[in-house]
């Protein structure tokens, strides 16, 4: 799953914007910033564009340090 946010400025006010892309659009979002970022290199009131994406088959759980003792992994020396 694929976010793009973007800021728009109107009138001295920031309006924060963003639009969601499916787990099989990347290439969809990344078309969708490149788009906003050829607008703002134009000339348009656009800041900020990024892409966020987020896995929902990661293995593990976002922003954890360390793993629960069911995680048996060991380093192999040779």
């Amino acid at each position: 799953m694929f976010t793009i946010y973007w800021t728009i400025v109107v009138d001295g006010q920031r309006l924060a914007n963003s639009k969601e892309f499916g787990r099989n659009e990347m290439t969809q979002a990344l078309h969708f910033a490149e788009a906003l970022r050829t607008k703002q290199r134009n000339g348009l009131a656009i800041c900020h564009v990024t892409m966020s994406s987020e896995n929902p088959d990661s293995v593990g759980l976002a922003g954890v340090a360390e793993t629960d003792s069911s995680y048996a992994w060991k380093k192999r020396r040779l």
